[in-house]
């Protein structure tokens, strides 16, 4: 059974820094994209940042030039380089990937359980 487990987030101050990880793990065949989501209290599930196996990235407006997004794709793992926060980036971060379980020929989106990120003014 295939999992993605997050952590590193916590609470910090405006223009502090965190650094998100999320290991995948399991019967997994292959990754392509990976990527991260946010959603704040009362509001829709956003898009962060996105990455392909080759490393090519994406990300939402209000994070560009602030978060940058990475992998190893030897640890399965995706990071997210978060810097000078504010309180707006206060959510639950979701880490996202798209996993061919071993065995099979199609891939599917595998979700984390979240991690919550604090930004205090």
């Amino acid at each position: 059974q295939v999992r993605l487990v997050e952590s590193g987030g916590g609470l910090v101050q405006a223009g502090g820094s965190l650094r998100l990880s999320c290991a995948a793990s399991g019967s997994i065949g292959s990754i392509n994209a990976m990527g991260w989501y946010r959603q704040a209290p009362g509001a829709q599930r956003e898009l962060v940042a996105t990455i392909t196996r080759g490393g090519s990235t994406n990300y939402g407006d209000s994070v560009k030039g602030r978060f940058t997004i990475s992998r190893d794709n030897a640890k399965n793992t995706v990071y997210l380089q978060m810097n000078s926060l504010k309180p707006e980036d206060t959510a639950v971060y979701y880490c996202n990937a798209n996993i061919r379980d071993s065995g099979r020929a199609i891939y599917f989106p595998y979700w984390g359980q979240g991690t919550q990120v604090t930004v205090s003014s």
